[in-house]
């Protein structure tokens, strides 16, 4: 799924390997799909998969360097660890809480449009007590990157008045 591929998963193998597979999917109650259709958009998701794989991690290192280039005492982000397409952004200050955060985020307020002429919901999931998750992903675009990014500033500019 991460490369686009709609069924999550595809199994390539010997003939005897395929059977065996085949025998078990049908014996726990697997439907019959159209295999065509999956292995075609298997097939699109691994050949794009580099490229694909390769602009989403950019991003995330994108995100993470605007974070750092803020330099607010609200959150951090540890750029040796960003070597995926995932970043972790520790909350440093008591609030808002990661859950308080994500939702700010998330939300567009009249005050957001008046301010940046933008109505951008950025949806991060609250990893721990201290700890956001951010990921990219093939639909996630380098504009999208740069939106996220501003809002996140907005965000904590609100946080701190």
């Amino acid at each position: 799924q991460g490369l686009g591929a709609p069924a999550g998963a595809v199994l390539a193998g010997r003939r005897e390997f395929i059977a065996e597979a085949w025998r078990v999917r049908k014996l726990l109650g697997g439907g019959m799909r159209q295999v065509g259709v999956l292995a075609a958009a298997a097939r699109l998701g691994l050949e794009q998969a580099e490229a694909t794989l390769r602009r989403d991690h950019d991003n995330a290192r994108r995100f993470a360097e605007g974070i750092q280039e803020l330099n607010l005492p609200l959150f951090s982000v540890n750029l040796a660890a960003v070597e995926t397409n995932i970043v972790m952004v520790n909350i440093t200050g008591r609030w808002p809480s990661p859950a308080e955060f994500c939702q700010h985020l998330q939300a567009v307020s009249e005050e957001e449009l008046a301010e940046t002429s933008q109505a951008v919901s950025v949806l991060i999931f609250p990893w721990s007590p201290h700890t956001v998750r951010a990921v990219w992903h093939r639909d996630v675009l380098t504009h999208d990157t740069e939106l996220a990014k501003n809002k996140l500033e907005f965000v904590a500019r609100k946080c701190q008045e």
